[in-house]
């Protein structure tokens, strides 16, 4: 006797599908906009390639100040926007401008910190070379922060699978959606231990391919 009827199984297979949708596509562009607003945060601090004051200021308080909104009350404040971009404030679509504007700041904090743990050696050797800022940044800088930046991606991934599942709650799908819908309200306790279950799975399965991808960057 099966476990689950066709449409359970349905709603299930849906509901990963949905999760694994906003996780990647929210995490691709935290990266992208992430590692951008990160650069610029190094590189406009004292002491930095190209130091200006109100340009680390702004963004600074910027990604301080968006990191500080609680996800929950982000989804919400971001709905009118969602509702333009995609036309509906439910669905997975509807949920990635918050999923994005959550990470991005978070991975921009995180890129600078490893940035700036990159030994300051490594710049005065390419300076040294004839490098120009631009070659600093890409061939040396960047290279040198792989790992770190690597694991921050797999720290930020696991975030948003948490986020997901709060978005879900309010209507945005996936496993979230599933666990309350499917699951707490209609007191479908299997229901809800699978979709928990699933989320584990995939929080094991990115925590173990960030240290497999950072243990073959690391040479140290």
């Amino acid at each position: 006797m099966a476990i689950f009827d066709s449409y359970e199984s349905l709603q299930i297979l849906e509901a990963l599908g949905e999760t694994l949708y906003m996780t990647g596509v929210s995490l691709l562009f935290a990266v992208i906009i992430g590692i951008i607003m990160g650069i610029i945060l190094f590189i406009t601090q004292d002491k930095g390639l190209y130091p200006n004051k109100i340009i680390h200021t702004i963004l600074d308080w910027l990604i301080n100040i968006l990191r500080a909104i609680p996800f929950i009350i982000l989804l919400i404040l971001v709905m009118p926007l969602a509702k333009i971009l995609t036309g509906s404030i439910l669905g997975a679509s509807a949920a990635l401008p918050s999923l994005i504007l959550s990470s991005a700041p978070f991975y921009a904090r995180m890129s600078m910190i490893a940035l700036n743990e990159v030994d300051k050696g490594v710049i005065e050797a390419a300076k040294a070379m004839g490098a120009n800022n631009i070659t600093i940044i890409f061939k040396f800088l960047l290279p040198e922060a792989k790992s770190a930046l690597v694991s921050g991606i797999a720290l930020m991934a696991i975030s948003l699978i948490g986020y997901t599942a709060m978005a879900g709650a309010i209507g945005a799908g996936g496993l979230g959606d599933l666990a309350y819908t499917y699951g707490f309200t209609r007191q479908n306790y299997l229901i809800l231990y699978l979709a928990t279950a699933l989320v584990v799975v995939i929080v094991f399965i990115i925590q173990f391919i960030g240290d497999y991808l950072v243990k073959r960057i690391d040479k140290r």
